[in-house]
């Protein structure tokens, strides 16, 4: 049942535009109860639950707003309070080579966070029913290239993060499977972020002649997708148009 969107209550990070709206949208395509989009545009947030509430049904989609990196405690406490709450989606993010912290503190930092809230409200072992952390991470995570240092640092650790926490050992005993999608380029604004000068030219030009940008419909579609077949630990890849796959890594097992 964990791997079945219908009836699940779903919680968006960065859920008012791009693939965190798509993803939202999909889960709700596909069956979920209630998507509860986070964002910290009010005016995107409002326009995206009308929209999702116009498609999907009224009451389907709630907004609540919320910056990521401070309102986790009391936004978290709200959603606990009013919703039983099975998946969260941890899409938050930014593309800002001038700012090693922001970066960061929201792509990594901030979903660390919210994970841990999630995973501690969630332990079977604690008298919690389980549910599903679902970060979202990039190719950026496990690919490289001399381009967006930052992000790539930010994104790859929440690979590592995603396998560790989600390990079958802690899943085994907290009843949380935890999953990453690994979206490839993607049309959406943070394409438009600030990269390093040495580096701009090339970069947009990787962008124009070397890869294929997908639509964030794709990503959504792709996300529940994997949402239906990932195994805890697991990182699947959506891009460049192309079927879902799960990525391999590969390193020695070490015993509990």
């Amino acid at each position: 049942m964990e791997r079945d969107p219908k009836n699940k209550v779903v919680v968006v990070t960065g859920g008012a535009g791009g693939i965190g709206y798509e993803i939202a949208d999909k889960f709700l395509k596909y069956g979920a109860k209630t998507v509860i989009i986070l964002d910290l545009n009010e005016t995107l947030g409002v326009e995206a639950e009308q929209k999702l509430n116009v498609m999907h049904g009224e009451g389907k989609a709630v907004f609540i707003k919320c910056d990521v990196t401070k309102d986790l405690d009391k936004v978290s406490q709200e959603i606990f309070q009013k919703y039983d709450v099975n998946v969260l989606v941890n899409n938050a993010g930014v593309l800002n080579e001038a700012s090693v912290r922001q970066t960061l503190e929201i792509n990594l930092i901030a979903l660390i966070d919210w994970s841990m809230k999630f995973w501690e409200h969630w332990r079977t072992d604690n008298g919690g029913h389980g549910g599903t952390i679902y970060n979202v991470s990039s190719i950026y995570g496990y690919e490289n290239n001399p381009f967006i240092v930052f992000y790539k640092a930010s994104k790859s650790a929440v690979l590592n993060f995603t396998r560790s926490l989600g390990h079958p050992t802690n899943y085994e005993t907290s009843g949380v499977r935890v999953i990453a999608i690994c979206p490839g380029f993607t049309d959406t604004v943070i394409l438009t972020g600030e990269v390093w000068d040495i580096h701009n030219e090339r970069f947009q030009k990787v962008m124009k002649e070397e890869v294929v940008i997908q639509k964030p419909e794709r990503v959504g579609e792709a996300a529940v997708e994997i949402f239906k077949v990932a195994n805890t630990a697991e990182t699947w890849v959506a891009k460049n148009n192309e079927p879902i796959k799960l990525v391999q890594f590969t390193y020695e097992e070490v015993a509990p």
